[in-house]
């Protein structure tokens, strides 16, 4: 199953303030919008119920009246200019209703008010009438005429003012939480601005620039960091230069007494045919063991020496397809084909002593271990300013897990185990190829084998 990527933390900490702010924002909207409308519903409720019981006093005088001067009363009653009100008056078994509007009546009332004043009872009911405008009926009983008066109060200015409330509620809460998320980015940005910097020198540091330090910081707790990472740099650089000395040391210290012995197994080997046959055959072991030693020293010298920056790099535009050629030849292997890709490029900006380290530890490498080199050829490389020179062989390959590994110093593969070598020309391949600004690798050769790579510059960065 694969692993589910995470998000950055720059990306969590944006998100939660922006999380936050909506979160809150909703809250607070939906709050402060519920007050403003209970304390708008009930002012307007508490002014309806004054108007209505004004109008309803004023209408007693004239209970007592003929019918005609009490409809002109409720005609004359001051109302909300969209609202009305309707007069319900009893006289024995009959109810009469008088509508203060033409087009309507008791009837636009809600039926669970008249009824409630219709019972001697008095209340209030909000309602919306055909067309879903809000409205607020106000029922009061008026007991000595055996009466009831209701007046219905429009709210759409109360509902338009609520809509603007809303908008204005959703419309902040929405600034507010993108200036938070704008917010969260920022501080997100500041606050992991230090760790940035002490990822760019621990890669500086794991490039080779072991000098690589973080500046004080004006924050404590910050600069205790800086301090600490600081301690542990010096500490890495100090044990990386003294393993650097210990190593050089060593490698010229073996050379003068590597040289004698080496000297003197030669002379032994020119008189071998003075020896016994079971002589001999320990001289074989210790000339190619002599050998062995020797050119294990010379390499750690050359790794000690790139290792302390003591090497020159002289680059120059060379033909690589002439160059392969003569470095081949010279490790007797001048019939290996060299195959061109049609759009690769001949030329590269390689330093020629240290592309002929590689080439040539690349065909000794193939020669022990791969049966032999095939060819060499030269691809185009899908990195601009490049190109790609492989040496080929048809031996058992390596495997995918030894594939990095194998370009570690003293590393060997499963295949190489018990054969002879150094276990440091394909580490030498690879810093040689550091140096020059490209990389090595090693791949499958289609058909059997491996393909080992390196890629090289064309042209300066």
């Amino acid at each position: 199953m694969a692993r589910r990527r995470a998000l950055r933390l720059s990306t969590r900490v944006t998100l939660f303030f922006a999380t936050t702010a909506l979160l809150g924002g909703i809250g607070l909207t939906v709050t402060t919008y519920l007050f403003a409308r209970n304390s708008l519903l009930d002012q307007r409720t508490v002014a309806a119920e004054a108007a209505a019981t004004d109008n309803a006093v004023g209408l007693n005088g004239f209970l007592g009246e003929s019918p005609q001067q009490i409809s002109d009363a409720v005609f004359e009653i001051d109302t909300d200019p969209k609202g009305w009100a309707t007069l319900i008056t009893n006289s024995g078994e009959e109810s009469t209703n008088i509508t203060s509007r033409v087009g309507f009546s008791v009837d636009d009332f809600p039926e669970q008010l008249v009824e409630t004043v219709e019972r001697g009872q008095s209340g209030r009911q909000y309602f919306t009438d055909q067309d879903g405008e809000p409205w607020l009926a106000v029922g009061l009983a008026m007991r000595g005429y055996d009466a009831a008066y209701l007046e219905a109060f429009p709210l759409d200015t109360t509902q338009r003012t609520l809509r603007l409330l809303a908008t204005a509620l959703v419309v902040g809460s929405i600034l507010a939480a993108l200036l938070a998320t704008f917010f969260g980015w920022s501080t997100s940005r500041r606050l992991l601005r230090p760790l940035s910097r002490v990822a760019d020198a621990a890669g500086n540091i794991a490039h080779g620039g072991l000098d690589t330090r973080l500046e004080e910081e004006t924050d404590p707790d910050l600069n205790r960091l800086a301090g600490s990472f600081n301690e542990m740099a010096d500490a890495v650089q100090e044990r990386i230069e003294r393993e650097q000395r210990f190593a050089s040391d060593v490698s010229h210290e073996l050379r003068s007494p590597i040289t004698a012995l080496t000297a003197a197994v030669e002379v032994l080997d020119a008189r071998r045919d003075d020896l016994p046959d079971r002589s001999q055959q320990a001289l074989d072991v210790v000339v190619s063991q002599v050998r062995r030693f020797d050119a294990m020293v010379i390499d750690l010298l050359e790794l000690s020496r790139i290792d302390a920056g003591a090497t020159d790099l002289n680059p120059e535009v060379i033909d690589l397809v002439d160059l392969c050629d003569r470095v081949s030849q010279r490790y007797g292997y001048g019939d290996l084909p060299i195959e061109v890709h049609r759009r690769a490029r001949r030329e590269a900006l390689v330093d020629r002593v240290r592309f002929e380290r590689i080439l040539g530890n690349l065909l000794e490498n193939a020669t022990t271990h791969g049966g032999g080199p095939t060819r060499i050829t030269i691809e185009p490389s899908p990195v601009k300013r490049s190109v790609l020179m492989a040496v080929e062989d048809e031996g058992p390959g390596v495997a995918a897990s030894e594939r990095n590994r194998i370009f570690e110093r003293f590393a060997r593969g499963s295949a190489a185990r018990h054969r002879v070598g150094t276990g440091l020309g394909l580490a030498l391949v690879s810093e040689h190829a550091t140096a020059l600004g490209g990389e090595a690798w090693v791949e499958d050769r289609p058909g059997g084998g491996a393909r080992f790579v390196v890629r090289l510059p064309t042209e300066a960065a």
